[in-house]
């Protein structure tokens, strides 16, 4: 009988990726968060370009290491051209190439009603 992995499911953090690498910070403090939470899953950071790892090399990964669950969210504001057009299509090759891992795509985090409402707030306080 195959053991379970201690992470049989992932989260993956999908970002657009800049030519500056502190344009990553945020992101990575939002995985260091998630982390910090008692009993989090695996989090993984990924990138459509200019950074590593783009999302088919963060999805070999996690497949390769046996998770079997992942979820993927895309940290931007709204749903671009990025999102309608690349991002299925690299799901859908990382389907593909991974059959027996379960891979979803979550909405575009802005669009989350939590976090318009962090977002309102953030503004509202910046008048104070």
């Amino acid at each position: 009988m195959n053991a379970v992995p201690p992470h049989a499911s992932a989260v993956v953090l999908f970002g657009h990726g800049a030519r500056d690498p502190e344009w990553a910070g945020p992101m990575q403090r939002i995985r260091a968060r998630m982390l910090a939470a008692p009993e989090a899953p695996r989090v993984e950071l990924a990138f459509l370009e200019f950074i590593r790892p783009t999302l088919p090399e963060a999805i070999a990964e996690l497949a390769a290491a046996g998770v079997r669950r992942v979820a993927v969210v895309p940290v931007f504001l709204a749903q671009g051209g990025h999102l309608k057009r690349d991002l299925p299509a690299l799901i859908e090759s990382s389907r593909r190439a991974h059959p027996a891992c379960r891979i979803t795509l979550s909405m575009a985090a802005g669009e989350a009603d939590e976090v318009v409402d962090a977002i309102a707030g953030y503004a509202r306080n910046c008048l104070d």
